[in-house]
């Protein structure tokens, strides 16, 4: 079956660098888009980062648009969101998301597989 597991996440402070990788299993993750959403208590979930199948479009979300980095090695079946600049809003749970094969407006890209989540404090 499908899954997916986060890592990376942890406390640091304004200004700051984390680097979260999400580890894919149970299907070929060449074969699909791929986002980073988070969500804070009380709050909406947000989708924050998308990448396309191959790695050639990505999407942000304004909020952190030129802080944040997606990227993917199909090979290794991972994708990673390297996070810089960090804020104290950018605290929230950061779940990876898997999407479909075709994904021509990457922001609206139905998910069909979540993981656990990693914190991320930023204080």
């Amino acid at each position: 079956h499908v899954q997916l597991v986060e890592s990376g996440g942890g406390s640091v402070q304004a200004g700051g660098s984390l680097r979260l990788s999400c580890e894919g299993s149970g299907f070929a993750m060449s074969r699909r888009c791929m986002g980073w959403f988070r969500q804070a208590p009380g709050k909406a979930r947000e989708g924050v980062a998308f990448i396309s199948t191959g790695g050639t479009r990505t999407n942000y979300s304004g909020s952190v648009k030129g802080r944040f980095t997606i990227s993917r090695d199909n090979a290794q079946n991972t994708v990673t969101l390297q996070m810089n600049g960090l804020k104290p809003e950018d605290t929230s749970m950061y779940y990876c998301a898997r999407g479909p094969t075709f994904c021509p407006d990457l922001p609206t890209m139905k998910v069909t597989g979540w993981g656990q989540g990693t914190q991320v404090t930023v204080s």
